[in-house]
Formats: structure tokens, sequence, C-alpha cells
């Protein structure tokens, strides 16, 4: 029992569980961030310029009442955190990868084109695989 228990405290104590749950408490606070600016400062704003208030923005059908407004709230709160995401994010991190990716040493060619068909072949083939014509070995 004491090994399992051992594994199970090696496993929490992991650094990328602790980063992912760090980042999910992050995360989930960021949300809420978002969420409320946009359903107390930009979507009032909106309002002010369409004279209209988004948050009672209501129907109801047979007793069921639908809520277009906090819907609209929620989309605008999705659009704004994916946009953050986005350019804070995944185009910074993209761009670090193509640098690093452009640094990076090419690796060694291992084939080479066929002077008759074009084709590639190995760098030491005698003869093309594809059109077999003879070629000589490269150095």
């Amino acid at each position: 029992m004491a090994s399992i228990r051992d594994d199970f405290g090696t496993f929490i104590r992991k650094g990328n569980l602790i980063q992912l749950a760090v980042a999910f408490v992050m995360g989930a606070a960021f949300s809420a961030l978002v969420t409320a600016l946009v359903a107390d400062i930009f979507t009032p704003l909106i309002g002010v310029a369409g004279h209209f208030n988004f948050s009672a923005w209501v129907y109801t059908i047979r007793g069921s009442e639908f809520q277009q407004g906090a819907f609209l709230n929620s989309l605008i709160s999705f659009v704004t955190i994916a946009v953050v995401v986005f350019f804070a994010i995944a185009l910074p991190y993209q761009r670090y990868e193509d640098r690093k990716a452009a640094k990076a040493p090419k690796p060694a060619a291992t084939t080479r084109e066929c002077p008759e068909c074009l084709s590639q072949i190995p760098l030491k083939a005698k003869r093309c695989s594809f059109c077999t014509s003879p070629v000589t070995p490269a150095a």
C-alpha cells in the first residue's frame, strides 16, 4: 500500500501537474474577469449607443423565458477571451517557435536528384529506382 501512496504523491508533486493546475485556476479567474468586464462595461456601452439594455433583452413563450441578452454577453466574453489568448499567448509562441526553427541547423541531405528523371534517390545509389538509369554515387 505504501508503494501506491508514494507513487500517487510523486505524481501529484510533478511540476507539469502543478503548472497545469495553476494555469487552470488563472484561466478561470481571467474568464471571470473578462465576463464581468463585458457584462458590466462593454455591453452597457453598446446599449448606450443603441439606447438598449442587453440584460433586459428577454422574451417569453408559453412561460419559458429566453434571455438573448445574457447569451450575447457570453458570446462577447468568449470572443474577447479568444482574441486575448490568441494575441497574448498563441501568436507570440508561434513566432518564437518559427524563430527557433529558423536558427536550428539544417539536417544533412540523404537524397539527391536523378539527372535523368529528376526523382529523389539515395545519395549512395548507383542506379535510379524510378527510371533505372545508372548514376554515379555521391561522395
